[in-house]
Protein backbone atom coordinates (compact mmCIF):
# COMPACT_ATOMS: atom_id res chain seq x y z
CA UNK A 1 0.00 0.00 0.00
CA UNK A 2 1.29 3.50 0.57
CA UNK A 3 5.00 3.69 1.28
CA UNK A 4 6.33 5.02 4.57
CA UNK A 5 7.53 8.07 2.65
CA UNK A 6 4.00 8.78 1.38
CA UNK A 7 2.46 8.22 4.81
CA UNK A 8 4.99 10.54 6.43
CA UNK A 9 4.42 13.22 3.80
CA UNK A 10 0.65 13.08 4.26
CA UNK A 11 0.91 13.22 8.03
CA UNK A 12 3.34 16.15 7.86
CA UNK A 13 1.08 18.01 5.42
CA UNK A 14 -1.88 17.70 7.79
CA UNK A 15 0.18 18.53 10.89
CA UNK A 16 1.69 21.66 9.33
CA UNK A 17 -1.80 22.99 8.66
CA UNK A 18 -3.35 21.78 11.93
CA UNK A 19 -6.03 19.95 9.96
CA UNK A 20 -6.20 16.82 12.08
CA UNK A 21 -8.86 18.58 14.15
CA UNK A 22 -11.14 18.38 11.09
CA UNK A 23 -10.31 14.78 10.26
CA UNK A 24 -13.01 12.97 12.18
CA UNK A 25 -13.93 9.58 10.74
CA UNK A 26 -17.29 10.87 9.52
CA UNK A 27 -15.74 13.92 7.83
CA UNK A 28 -13.14 11.74 6.14
CA UNK A 29 -15.80 9.27 4.96
CA UNK A 30 -17.82 12.17 3.54
CA UNK A 31 -14.71 13.49 1.80
CA UNK A 32 -14.04 10.08 0.24
CA UNK A 33 -17.54 10.04 -1.19
CA UNK A 34 -17.28 13.61 -2.46
CA UNK A 35 -13.94 12.98 -4.14
CA UNK A 36 -15.20 9.68 -5.60
CA UNK A 37 -18.04 11.69 -7.16
CA UNK A 38 -15.50 14.05 -8.68
CA UNK A 39 -13.59 11.06 -10.05
CA UNK A 40 -16.79 9.68 -11.56
CA UNK A 41 -17.50 13.06 -13.10
CA UNK A 42 -14.38 12.58 -15.27
CA UNK A 43 -16.31 9.80 -17.05
CA UNK A 44 -19.77 11.37 -16.91
CA UNK A 45 -20.48 11.96 -20.60
CA UNK A 46 -17.87 9.90 -22.38
CA UNK A 47 -15.59 6.94 -21.87
CA UNK A 48 -12.78 9.22 -23.04
CA UNK A 49 -11.09 10.91 -20.13
CA UNK A 50 -8.37 13.36 -19.25
CA UNK A 51 -5.59 11.26 -17.71
CA UNK A 52 -4.21 14.08 -15.55
CA UNK A 53 -7.63 14.93 -14.15
CA UNK A 54 -8.39 11.28 -13.39
CA UNK A 55 -5.05 10.89 -11.63
CA UNK A 56 -5.66 14.01 -9.55
CA UNK A 57 -9.13 12.90 -8.48
CA UNK A 58 -7.95 9.35 -7.79
CA UNK A 59 -5.15 10.75 -5.65
CA UNK A 60 -7.73 12.71 -3.64
CA UNK A 61 -9.81 9.56 -3.04
CA UNK A 62 -6.78 7.51 -2.02
CA UNK A 63 -5.46 10.31 0.22
CA UNK A 64 -8.70 10.52 2.17
CA UNK A 65 -8.80 6.70 2.43
CA UNK A 66 -5.29 6.77 3.91
CA UNK A 67 -6.28 9.51 6.35
CA UNK A 68 -9.35 7.55 7.44
CA UNK A 69 -7.36 4.35 7.94
CA UNK A 70 -4.85 6.31 10.00
CA UNK A 71 -7.56 7.99 12.04
CA UNK A 72 -9.33 4.74 12.96
CA UNK A 73 -6.07 2.87 13.48
CA UNK A 74 -6.21 0.21 10.79
CA UNK A 75 -3.52 -1.13 8.51
CA UNK A 76 -4.59 -0.80 4.88
CA UNK A 77 -2.66 -3.88 3.75
CA UNK A 78 -4.29 -5.94 6.47
CA UNK A 79 -7.87 -4.86 5.79
CA UNK A 80 -7.49 -5.19 2.02
CA UNK A 81 -6.10 -8.72 2.35
CA UNK A 82 -8.87 -9.64 4.82
CA UNK A 83 -11.52 -8.31 2.42
CA UNK A 84 -9.90 -10.12 -0.50
CA UNK A 85 -10.19 -13.41 1.38
CA UNK A 86 -13.90 -12.90 2.09
CA UNK A 87 -14.50 -11.80 -1.52
CA UNK A 88 -12.71 -14.92 -2.79
CA UNK A 89 -15.15 -17.00 -0.76
CA UNK A 90 -18.12 -15.14 -2.25
CA UNK A 91 -16.78 -15.40 -5.80
CA UNK A 92 -15.21 -18.84 -6.29
CA UNK A 93 -13.27 -19.04 -9.54
CA UNK A 94 -15.29 -21.96 -10.88
CA UNK A 95 -18.54 -19.96 -10.60
CA UNK A 96 -17.38 -16.39 -11.13
CA UNK A 97 -14.72 -16.56 -13.84
CA UNK A 98 -15.71 -14.37 -16.77
CA UNK A 99 -19.01 -13.39 -15.18
CA UNK A 100 -20.09 -10.12 -13.59
CA UNK A 101 -22.95 -11.75 -11.69
CA UNK A 102 -23.53 -10.78 -8.06
CA UNK A 103 -22.37 -13.49 -5.67
CA UNK A 104 -25.94 -14.19 -4.52
CA UNK A 105 -26.83 -15.26 -8.07
CA UNK A 106 -23.67 -17.18 -9.03
CA UNK A 107 -25.15 -20.61 -8.38
CA UNK A 108 -27.85 -19.91 -10.98
CA UNK A 109 -27.24 -21.00 -14.57
CA UNK A 110 -25.37 -18.42 -16.67
CA UNK A 111 -27.59 -16.31 -18.86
Amino acid sequence: MPSNQTLSALRAFVAERDWDQFHSPDNLAKSISIEAGELLECFQWSPNFDQEQVEAELADVVTYCIHLANKIGVDLDEIVMKKLESTKAKYPVDLAKGRMTKYTKLAEAPE
